[in-house]
């Protein structure tokens, strides 16, 4: 391996920290699907240790050739690895990272380790949490990967079917009434009152300008983790999660008003903080749709807002339930009459309460086809065939634009 020496001979401390972390939201991100047995044997309970953070931080240095070699035969030789400059570099980086505030350690002073002390418990079990200046780094990383130079909208601003004055122009004029906002249109003004003269001027006379309504939005994004998210030789579950970090900081940053949250649903279902969000692993084994729907609803009950949608991101057709005792009952062999009805239910109570559903199938199964035609049938939501390349892109572009055809 080609190493270079002089620029980091005296340590990683000119390293740039958002470099690094650049290099690390891979490993932050990870589902599960890059541990071989994880990946047939799902553990949603699964956590990155601080070990596996120091050894994603020494892969990313020594693709980079950024590793003097004087350390590594240092540390081939070393006893104990903790005793070798290697390691005690590595532990001030991850020192730094946490000075700057893009992580921090549950179990933090006071028996919070000195630099080169380490940060070893049991078996490396130690732990390490995101603070919201990493999700805000990765949010902002996803977004821009995602949309590229798409560009943004104006903040806060969602198009509805309803008209008034003010806000975006839509071309179309109405007379003027009393509470309209004066966004006059000239040339059709000028047209009425040029005849009789300006000195006639009237309220009558007056045109103004058409724009569309705009409102709030609150939004809950519905995410399968069920095991097929990362069991069939693709990762479907960390590009999910990129496009719901990409849309969590889109609206923070430009749509102040609006409201997103977070729900995971597999065997069950469960809202999910957005600082937990990058590393929920997948799993369960099943998808419990009606139970994630059913707590989506009762969310956007909370949140309130004019309007309100639902954004669900799936592979797979239902094949679990809550029963009314609370046992999860479990089919994963077609499309159960049972699962299939009590989770058209909450579809339906979405329509009543005025909630879309918008879809997006990392799969092209026919039961799961039929299934969200179904969904989208009731709800007069979307629904888009995807792929965890362009998910991103379609669900970010679906919620600026709301110009996707919807399918019947």
């Amino acid at each position: 391996m080609k190493v270079r020496y002089s620029k980091y001979e005296g340590g990683l401390e000119q390293l740039d920290l958002t470099e690094v972390m650049d290099w690390l939201k891979d490993f932050l991100l990870d589902s599960g699907f890059n541990d071989p047995f994880n990946r047939y044997h799902p553990d949603p309970e699964r956590q990155a240790t601080l070990e596996d953070l120091y050894d994603a931080l020494l892969r990313a240095l020594a693709e980079r050739d950024l590793i003097p070699e004087a350390w590594l035969e240092e540390a081939a030789e070393a006893t104990r690895r903790e005793d070798s400059r290697l390691h005690r570099e590595l532990e001030r980086l991850v020192q730094r990272l946490e000075d700057e505030g893009f992580l921090r350690r549950p179990d933090a002073d006071p028996s919070r380790p000195a630099p080169g002390e380490g940060f070893r418990g049991e078996a490396g079990a130690a732990r390490f949490e995101l603070t919201q200046k990493s999700i805000d780094f990765l949010g902002l990383r996803s977004l821009r990967e995602l949309m590229g130079g798409l560009g943004r909208n104006a903040p806060g601003m969602h198009a509805t079917r309803h008209y008034a004055t003010g806000v975006e122009a839509s071309g179309e004029t109405k007379a003027y009434e009393w509470g309209d906002q004066l966004n006059l249109h000239l040339p059709e003004t000028l047209k009425r009152v040029l005849p009789k003269g300006l000195e006639r001027l009237s309220e009558e006379d007056l045109v103004v300008e058409m724009s569309e309504y705009t409102a709030a939005m609150s939004t809950v994004v519905l995410l399968d983790c069920s095991h097929s998210m990362i069991l069939y030789g693709e990762d479907r579950f960390t590009p999910a999660k990129r496009v719901a970090l990409a849309l969590a900081h889109l609206i923070r940053t430009q749509y102040p008003g609006d409201q997103v949250r977070f729900v995971v649903f597999h065997d069950t279902a469960e809202e999910v903080p957005l600082a937990k969000l990058p590393m929920v692993q997948v799993g369960p084994y099943h998808t419990n749709t009606a139970e994630g729907l059913r707590l989506a609803r009762k969310i956007l009950r909370r949140m309130g807002g004019e309007m309100r949608q639902v954004i669900m991101i799936t592979d797979g057709k239902p094949s679990a339930l809550t029963l009314p005792s609370g046992q999860i009952y479990k089919n994963a062999w077609g499309l159960d009459p049972m699962i299939l009805a009590e989770t058209l239910k909450e579809v339906s109570a979405a329509r009543r309460e005025g909630i879309p559903i918008h879809t997006f199938m990392l799969a092209r199964e026919p039961e799961l086809v039929a299934f969200v035609r179904k969904i989208t049938r009731i709800t007069r939501g979307k629904a888009y065939f995807t792929t965890p390349r362009n998910i991103g892109r379609y669900v970010l572009m679906d919620f600026l634009n709301k110009k996707v055809r919807r399918v019947n």
